[in-house]
């Protein structure tokens, strides 16, 4: 069997029902609904973290973000006097000490190439982490016409394309960083008027846009006879932003999970993620066992019949992606952060069918099963104290395997602004497809006091 070629998309806040066949029926996503029937698709594919730069980091090096002090997105969300504690300092950059998934598979024999969204640190960048061929700076919005969407999808595309024909003879790995479909965002006029029915046109003209270069890939690949032999896939970074922010009164929804981008609840941590390898990989196969975006760097080394890494927090699911079972493992997150989009510090761990939420700035943890409670609305802790414990002490010795950044507390917090940001509406109960107009003005008003919230430094 000769060495698969890889082709890696990685979007930017694509939320886990952003596509017609998750079941957003909203959305037109013909080109990645025609992959799922080709390959495997994931129903419970995790992040790293709940949101950009740390999730990419975890994808990236196979480690916890917390075990990189790389927790949140970059440069960081200042401090605010709306905080009970402080944000750790975080690290700014993947070390050069620390192996990322180009060099793990240069060493494979692959010819490596990067287009779009790096988002980990800007020195060492792309280039310095193994990259062969780098291709950056592409504008994070472009004006819509008729060659071009609103977050330079098609230049990208054109760029992914020159680097697969560019290097067909030998293989090679791709790893296409779109914008889409993170704000601030524009669309086609065209697509916006044949969206007008869905849930928010514009960003439903955004989806669409972006499935139209999925398929010119795909095309591609067809045409040039390598769609046999490339292994494809396409996931996100993080949950769909469920909340007002930069302009934008509404983005997407993540119903019937709870909250979004920001959060440790599983509206922000679920992502979509769909795999095909003809032959290789089973069509139309639906996977629910929870996996973690830690484990792609031991994945594709073994897809690709390499040594695995050893020292890595991610475990392959290779065996599971061929047609075997993925066993369950529990999955740890450690967010010290309060976010732009409400979140609060806190940890998580997910075992089994149950999901624990511990928060950092009071004393309080949750508990959720997940099998019958996928919209986390039921806090089972005081009814399952011993499950309970069992998963607090799991997630405190994990934080202390990996030695994480803890939180201090903030001597100038304002606790009645806290209180309005976080306690008299909490945003994460905020679901944006079933409010009423009245919720729509709370999320509004929560919204400016979030804004208006005094920094610290």
């Amino acid at each position: 069997m000769s060495v698969p070629n890889i082709v890696f998309i990685l979007c930017d806040d694509l939320g886990v029902n952003d596509l017609n066949c998750y079941g957003r029926e909203d959305h037109n996503t013909p080109n990645l609904d025609r992959l799922a029937r080709q390959g495997t698709r994931f129903t419970s594919a995790y992040a790293s973290q709940a949101i950009c730069s740390a999730s990419r980091a975890g994808l990236l090096t196979g480690l916890n973000p917390a075990r990189l002090h790389l927790t949140t997105f970059l440069p960081g969300r200042k401090d605010m006097d709306t905080q009970r504690v402080l944000h750790p300092e975080i690290t700014m950059h993947i070390p050069l000490s620390t192996p990322t998934l180009p060099k793990y598979l240069k060493s494979a024999g692959y010819k490596t190439g990067f287009v779009g969204k790096w988002h980990v640190g800007d020195q060492p960048g792309p280039k310095e982490h193994g990259f062969d061929v780098v291709i950056d700076g592409q504008p994070h919005n472009s004006i819509p016409s008729e060659t071009e969407g609103g977050k330079s999808e098609y230049l990208m595309t054109s760029q992914a394309i020159g680097f697969i024909e560019e290097n067909q003879s030998e293989p090679f790995a791709l790893y296409l960083g779109h914008h889409t479909p993170h704000i601030t965002y524009d669309a086609k006029p065209h697509l916006i008027e044949k969206n007008a029915g869905a849930f928010e046109p514009v960003y439903a003209a955004l989806i669409e846009t972006l499935d139209d270069t999925i398929g010119l890939i795909m095309q591609k690949l067809d045409d040039l006879n390598l769609s046999d032999n490339t292994i494809f896939v396409f996931t996100s970074d993080n949950g769909g932003l469920h909340v007002p922010e930069g302009g934008h009164d509404r983005v997407t929804h993540n119903t019937p999970f709870r909250a979004g981008k920001g959060y440790t609840y599983e509206g922000g941590q679920r992502v979509p993620l769909i795999v095909r390898w003809p032959g290789h990989i089973p069509e139309g196969r639906v996977i629910d066992t929870p996996i973690n975006n830690t484990g792609w760097v031991p994945t594709l080394m073994e897809l690709a019949g390499a040594a695995l890494p050893e020292g890595l927090d991610g475990e392959s699911f290779a065996g599971g992606l061929l047609g075997g079972e993925i066993p369950e493992k529990p999955i740890y997150w450690h967010f010290p952060h309060y976010t732009n989009q409400g979140g609060r510090p806190s940890g998580a761990m997910r075992d089994g069918d149950w999901l624990l939420i511990e928060r950092y700035d009071e004393d309080k943890v949750e508990l959720y099963d997940l099998s019958r409670d996928i919209g986390e609305r039921e806090d089972l802790s005081a009814q399952k104290p011993g499950k309970t414990t069992e998963m607090v002490s799991a997630l405190s010795a994990w934080r202390d395997e990996v030695d994480v950044q803890f939180n201090r507390p903030n001597p100038d917090c304002d606790e009645a602004a806290f209180q309005r940001c976080y306690i008299e509406m909490d945003p994460s109960e905020f679901d944006p497809l079933t409010a009423d107009e009245v919720a729509w003005q709370g999320i509004s008003e929560w919204r400016n006091r979030m804004d208006k919230a005094k920094r610290l430094s």
